[in-house]
């Protein structure tokens, strides 16, 4: 094959992905609901939900308050008692790593990679678990690996790959692959792929998204319709996420 026509299959496969990231990943992943209460979690969803270890499901704050004032005790999903120490947390975790859960392989891989709950920091092994996880459909897996590559934290970087890895959850909805694709466009001065990338975000409900716009509006690189129909899109999805519950869980201090 000749240099050309290499460098035509090139361009037409960047085409076709740069097509398919577009089109697709508009919706959040079903992993992104709530199992209670089935509602989507606000963003970011570690500000308004808990990941239970026992059975790696993470709660809305609402349904957290609402089964604190009912008087249940344990997980508000599977009943199992909270884990008391490290040991046991750890102990949590493998147990459902043992089970092949995907999300708890990845989230292992996280303890790895900072040295939490009694874990000595070990890069290689959480690169290991993250690669296991990803290839078992980890949409966070993928998304810890983009990091990993993009930024060179203790592997060699490697920022195409960390892009790849990005690109493979943002067409499932992914929402911080997607901001992070907008900041690559955008660092590669491709101004008009970053907006488009922040606005399926933000119509996702990512408020960094949608600051990201209303600057790109500022400097000249979105439009006025754009930005109007990005904050449109947010506010609509956001008041979506919202219930009685949830509204009253903002602001208290409920959770360990």
């Amino acid at each position: 094959m000749s240099n050309m026509a290499a460098a035509d299959l090139a361009d037409s496969a960047a085409r076709n992905l740069e097509r398919a990231l577009m089109s697709s990943g508009h919706d959040r992943p079903e992993g992104d609901a709530c199992p209670i209460c089935f509602d989507l979690i606000e963003l970011p969803m570690g500000k308004h939900s808990t990941l239970h270890v026992c059975c790696m499901k993470r709660v809305c704050d609402g349904c957290i308050l609402a089964t604190m004032q009912r008087g249940l005790m344990g997980c508000p999903f599977c009943r199992a008692p909270f884990p008391s120490d490290d040991a046991s947390t750890l102990a949590m975790i493998k147990k459902r790593v043992s089970k092949g859960d995907a999300d708890a392989i990845s989230f292992l891989g996280q303890k790895y990679f900072y040295g939490e709950n009694g874990l000595t920091k070990d890069v290689p092994r959480a690169i290991e678990l993250w690669t296991e996880a990803a290839e078992l459909g980890s949409l966070d897996a993928h998304y810890r690996l983009g990091h990993t590559y993009h930024q060179g934290h203790g592997v060699e970087e490697d920022k195409p790959r960390g892009v790849h890895h990005w690109q493979q959850t943002a067409v499932q909805g992914h929402v911080e692959s997607r901001y992070m694709l907008g900041a690559v466009e955008y660092d590669d001065g491709n101004c008009k792929l970053a907006v488009q990338h922040w606005m399926i975000s933000a119509k996702m409900g990512d408020e960094d998204s949608l600051n990201e716009i209303k600057d790109m509006f500022k400097e000249g690189h979105a439009t006025r319709a754009q930005y109007a129909n990005a904050l449109l899109g947010y506010r609509d999805v956001v008041e979506e996420m919202k219930s009685p519950q949830r509204e009253e869980a903002k602001g208290l201090e409920f959770k360990g």
